[in-house]
């Protein structure tokens, strides 16, 4: 005869889990947001030379990335199981709390680098190691502070994003069921990180900036090749955390917590 779940337990777990992977949603969100004012190169750091390409007859282009498109696809990774075992009310509370302290990170930021720098601070940190003058609160500040359109355009891009993952994941989801993980998380991210990639640079460089629509869609064209590429490369790790979650809660608990999600009861 089959036991009935322990209701403390399923409860226990339920809760434990959830803090677990917001933490790890909420880390890589905001540090994502942090570094990702430095720009690199793609091919620079496997050895290659830039691309050089020319599109739209006017502008070259190279694999150039922010920095925080690195980690981004574990943003992508565990939205998708958070969607699998607590449904798109998980992802949206999750998503408007990183939303929320992404907007306080950016407001403290913005008064901190307004702060007085002490003399002695600018003093002991020039020269640089090549000899060179060096005000370390003005790169301080070129460093952490962003335009008011970078902020608006990440947060717009982001929840946008999130809410279209969520929803295309839970489509899938009821096509699909329980199978074909790969394909609700793959079809989720081609769908949610197209508009992502175009969204925030629209909003920041193009509407609040003094880019090209050109431009635009050339940078959101690698960023989202990057983003959607790598997001697929890490499908083994959708699979992996899901077989670690799984021995976590039992499977009696797991499928209690994906049925739950499927249909939209979870206690979130």
């Amino acid at each position: 005869m089959e036991q009935p779940l322990d209701k403390r337990e399923f409860e226990s777990k339920k809760t434990n889990l959830f803090i677990i992977l917001s933490g790890i949603f909420l880390t890589n969100a905001i540090l994502a947001e942090i570094i990702g004012v430095k720009i690199f190169s793609g091919e620079k750091t496997i050895g290659l030379d830039p691309a050089g390409w020319t599109i739209f007859g006017e502008y070259v282009l190279d694999f150039n990335l922010t920095a925080g498109a690195v980690i981004w696809p574990i943003v992508f990774i565990t939205t998708d199981i958070i969607n699998e075992y607590y449904g798109k009310k998980g992802v949206r509370k999750i998503s408007f709390i990183t939303a929320f302290f992404i907007a306080y990170i950016f407001f403290v930021i913005a008064g901190v680098t307004k702060l007085p720098p002490a003399p002695f601070w600018l003093e002991v940190n020039t020269p640089d190691v090549d000899g060179n003058v060096f005000n370390i609160d003005y790169a301080f500040n070129v460093i952490f502070r962003q335009g008011l359109g970078i902020i608006i355009g990440s947060l717009v891009a982001f929840l946008l994003g999130q809410l279209i993952d969520v929803f295309v994941f839970q489509k899938l989801r009821k096509i699909t069921g329980p199978k074909m993980i790969w394909l609700r998380a793959t079809g989720s991210t081609l769908v949610s990180q197209f508009i992502d990639s175009f969204v925030v640079l629209g909003i920041a460089f193009y509407i609040f900036g003094n880019w090209s629509w050109a431009q635009v869609v050339s940078v959101g064209i690698i960023n989202y090749i990057y983003k959607f590429g790598v997001a697929v490369l890490l499908t083994p790790l959708l699979y992996l955390g899901h077989y670690l979650i799984d021995r976590y809660l039992g499977q009696e608990i797991a499928d209690q917590m994906t049925k739950e999600a499927s249909e939209d009861t979870s206690f979130l």
